[in-house]
């Protein structure tokens, strides 16, 4: 099994060996066996809070081998209104729940919760069902290596 200790920065023009798929959840572990799209067996055995980012790099001790993280499509809801004011009031409302969120001007991403769909469709957001990467806001102490 190949042990990936490092992490790089993106950077597209490198040649990868593997490519690793991973949900919003899943890039939030540092410790972790997962299988790469091309089925090798990884282990993850980064700096414990380190997230990792759609396009970061992994490497093995001996860095030898890199491996490209991607955003896995996963089940999401996606809500949305033509009054940007009401948008930042979702948004307060669902970090009062202090549930992950993915922010933009235009619409707000999370996770299915069919408590939190309904409170939302009660309050006269358009909430839409998707399968799309899910990048969640990490929060003030989010951590990232530079490798």
């Amino acid at each position: 099994m190949l042990t990936l200790t490092q992490i790089k920065l993106p950077n597209k023009s490198i040649l990868v060996n593997f490519s690793l798929a991973l949900t919003a959840e899943e890039r939030t572990r540092s410790r972790h066996r997962f299988t790469t799209v091309e089925g090798e067996i990884v282990y993850l055995h980064l700096p414990r809070g380190t997230v990792l980012q759609d396009g970061d790099l992994l490497q093995d001790y001996g860095e030898t081998i890199l491996v490209r993280v991607s955003a896995k499509l996963e089940p999401v809801i996606t809500v949305t209104t033509t009054n940007s004011l009401e948008l930042l009031k979702a948004a307060y409302h669902l970090g009062n729940r202090h549930v992950l969120v993915e922010i933009s001007t235009d619409y707000l991403r999370l996770a299915p919760d069919p408590v939190l769909q309904k409170m939302l469709e009660q309050l006269n957001f358009e909430v839409i069902s998707e399968i799309m990467p899910f990048f969640p806001e990490q929060g003030a102490y989010k951590h990232h290596s530079d490798g």
